[in-house]
Order: structure tokens, then sequence, then C-alpha cells
């Protein structure tokens, strides 16, 4: 354990983020089929791994816990929270195209 440098650590904990954020979003709101089940995961996990260090650092810098947190427990929080958000807001669009939203759209403002 004591070969792992600090840029595997951060790496992992990415990716332990991502992963427990797509794995949780499947409790809140079920996928139809595999398919759509498989694209949000791999949306999840790939968002979460790269906007983890961003979003950690303004959640934590927002809440004042900073100071509080390692680098670590950083990623890990804004990995997980990037693939929630990620994966809800594919699902809103995919639910949306579905009910007929780009039809009533393009009613509107296109063709």
């Amino acid at each position: 354990m004591s070969d792992i440098n600090d840029t595997a650590w951060l790496w992992a904990a990415k990716g332990a983020g991502a992963l427990a954020g797509s794995a949780i979003s499947l409790a809140y709101l079920l996928p139809q089929g595999r398919r759509e089940a498989a694209l949000r995961f791999a949306v999840g996990v790939v968002s979460g791994l790269v906007f983890g260090g961003t979003v950690g650092v303004k959640i934590a810098k927002e809440l004042g816990i900073d100071g509080v947190l390692n680098s670590s427990e950083i990623l890990m929080m804004g990995s997980a929270a990037a693939s929630v958000t990620a994966w809800w807001a594919l699902g809103f669009l995919m639910r949306g195209f579905e009910h007929g939203f780009s039809d009533r759209w393009m009613d509107r403002y296109g063709r």
C-alpha cells in the first residue's frame, strides 16, 4: 500500500466518488431499460471523473469546509455530486425527448 503515490490516491478517490454517485442515482429513479441504464451510468462516471475536482472545490468553498477536508475527500465529494447531477440531467433530457419535448419546441420556435 505504501507504493501508491498521491496521484494514484487522488484518481482512486475520483473514481470511487464517480461510481458512488452513479450507483446512488439508480436508487432514486430507475432507468426504463438496460440501454438507458448503461448510458446514464457511463455519463455519470465520466462526468464525475472530469468535473469532480472543480465541483468538489466549489462545494467545499461554498460550505466553508475547504480547510477541514483533505484533497481526497474533496475529490470524492465533488465526483459524486457531478455524477449525480449529470445522471439526473441526462435522465430529464431523455424523458423530455421521449414525450415530444423536441416536437413542441420545434413547432413553437423552429421549422
